[in-house]
């Protein structure tokens, strides 16, 4: 299935770089310096080369160079010694050096020795500031999301999980880009199977760029192909604590404010992290709804088509005399007629998406109730079917992950061209095929549809309708951890009442 990635050689061995070539490259940006200094007592001569743009001058300024300059420096081995950082590392390896003096270090020659250099490390820390999440965004609950940062994204993963078993493996993927990516697990708990699997994917990637998680998504995925997400995308760093806990593997990456948990299934893209917050009967009631409203997102246009197409039989006396009314001076075809309300719908959709913020809004209001009162005064379309298809997008902003809304809008399509060409049969055939790619579809080698197929009486505690915490002292049994029971139930006690 993955034959067409290949093995990603280190940068080593894909080309030779010696420290002239990389300086006789590197001297073609104006970014890139070189400066000399002597040292005062001994008389050493040093010189520093580093990208100004990345690196934080004063840390050399106030942490470095005094130290060079004013006390008994040698020889390169008194570096650790002298310099007051935890970063410094003394190397012969010349093929390292492009790699290092591009991430943020600063080499250090001596004069007197030409076989070996120091990196000392001064990157510059540019980035946003932690803020609440944006699209996972809860009334209930932390409000801290990741940022594209990933010592800061593993910063606030640590500070929820702080135990030795929680391993981290960072890889460099990228021809050109060299992404920092990282690999998450808690050992002793992970099933070992779902980490090799994603490490092996990882390690194969050969792409010239990574500049977020969705491109490993993309790269990583079981079934390129198809539309649905088969890793789960979150920004929430109490949502990534929780998944690993769980049994999960997550993955983070440099530049990428989001995480990929996996492996993953259909019900998950439908479960709100706010539902752990509330009270389980208020959740699993949440959880319905989202169900039903994607359900009806999906179908409820196709059926107007193959009702009014087809099927007229079907429709009570006193909603036909209404879809009469209302279509009576329609010119176009009901398959015509949805094309039409759904692109429309899309197009402000996206134009709102695209627009500044405060544009954006205006653009969706504003040009929905525009062109929607237009249309129907204009006899393009019927009042109904405006409504209707209204209320199917309004009930597909209702899934809470980004992605697979996406996916959500895109289904509703084929289910109308089946139905205009056969009606509620057409419909059917179209669910077949679509549920007949759920079967075949599976994350990180598990079942996408567990736990309603394979059926896991087990894991459907915490699937469409969310169990108390108390009756969920098992993990989930598609991801086969190594740690199956949370916690040993204990048998309820009656509670006394507060006067016996």
């Amino acid at each position: 299935m993955f034959s067409f990635f290949k093995k990603n050689k280190p940068q080593a061995e894909k080309e030779k770089k010696t420290l002239k070539s990389v300086e006789t490259e590197a001297k073609k940006s104006s970014d890139f310096k070189m400066t000399s200094y002597v040292n005062a007592e001994t008389g050493i001569r040093f010189h520093f080369q580093f990208v100004s743009t990345i690196i934080d001058e004063s840390i050399l300024q106030k942490n470095v160079l005094p130290s060079l300059l004013s006390k008994n420096f040698h020889s390169l081995e008194d570096l650790k010694r002298l310099v007051p950082l935890m970063d410094v590392q003394i190397s012969d390896d010349e093929t390292v050096i492009e790699q290092k003096v591009f991430n943020g270090y600063a080499l250090l020659r001596v004069e007197s020795e030409t076989k070996q250099f120091a990196f000392i490390a001064a990157q510059k820390d540019v980035g946003r500031n932690i803020a609440p999440p944006e699209v996972e965004f809860s009334v209930v609950g932390p409000k801290e999301a990741f940022v594209e940062s990933l010592d800061q994204n593993l910063n606030l993963v640590r500070k929820r999980i702080p135990i030795k078993e929680l391993i981290i493996e960072e890889f460099k993927v990228g021809k050109y880009t060299h992404t920092n990516v990282a690999l998450l697990y808690i050992d002793n708990l992970v099933d070992v199977a779902n980490v090799n699997t994603v490490r092996q994917r990882i390690q194969e990637i050969d792409f010239d760029q990574i500049n977020d998680t969705s491109f490993i998504e993309q790269l990583i995925a079981d079934n390129n192909n198809s539309p649905f997400p088969q890793l789960l995308d979150t920004e929430r760093p109490d949502r990534v604590a929780s998944v690993l806990v769980e049994g999960k593997v997550v993955i983070l990456s440099e530049g990428s404010p989001h995480a990929l948990i996996g492996p993953t299934t259909l019900v998950e893209f439908f479960n709100a992290y706010e539902d752990y917050f509330l009270n389980y009967g208020i959740a699993s009631f949440f959880r319905l709804v989202r169900v039903f409203a994607v359900a009806f997102s999906i179908l409820i246009t196709p059926v107007y088509v193959a009702t009014l197409t087809y099927h007229y039989e079907l429709i009570p006396k006193d909603l036909m005399a209404t879809l009469v009314t209302s279509r009576q001076e329609i010119p176009l075809p009901p398959i015509l007629e949805a094309l039409v309300l759904e692109l429309t719908i899309e197009l402000l959709r996206e134009a709102g998406a695209r627009l500044p913020t405060k544009v954006g809004q205006t653009i969706g209001i504003v040009g929905g109730i525009v062109i929607g009162t237009a249309s129907v005064e204009a006899g393009l379309t019927s009042n109904v079917l405006l409504i209707i298809v209204a209320l199917a997008a309004l009930a597909s902003f209702t899934t809470p992950v980004y992605k697979m809304g996406n996916t959500i809008r895109l289904l509703r399509f084929p289910f109308l061209l089946f139905a205009q060409f056969w009606g509620l049969v057409g419909i059917v055939f179209c669910f077949c095929l679509l549920m007949s790619h759920l079967l075949q579809l599976t994350s990180l080698g598990r079942p996408f549809l567990q736990p309603i197929f394979p059926p896991r009486l087990r894991d459907l505690k915490d699937a469409l309708i969310r169990f108390p915490f108390s009756r969920q002292n098992k993990r989930p049994l598609f991801l086969r951890t190594q740690q199956p029971i949370r916690f040993q139930k204990k048998e309820g006690k009656e509670k006394l009442d507060i006067d016996e």
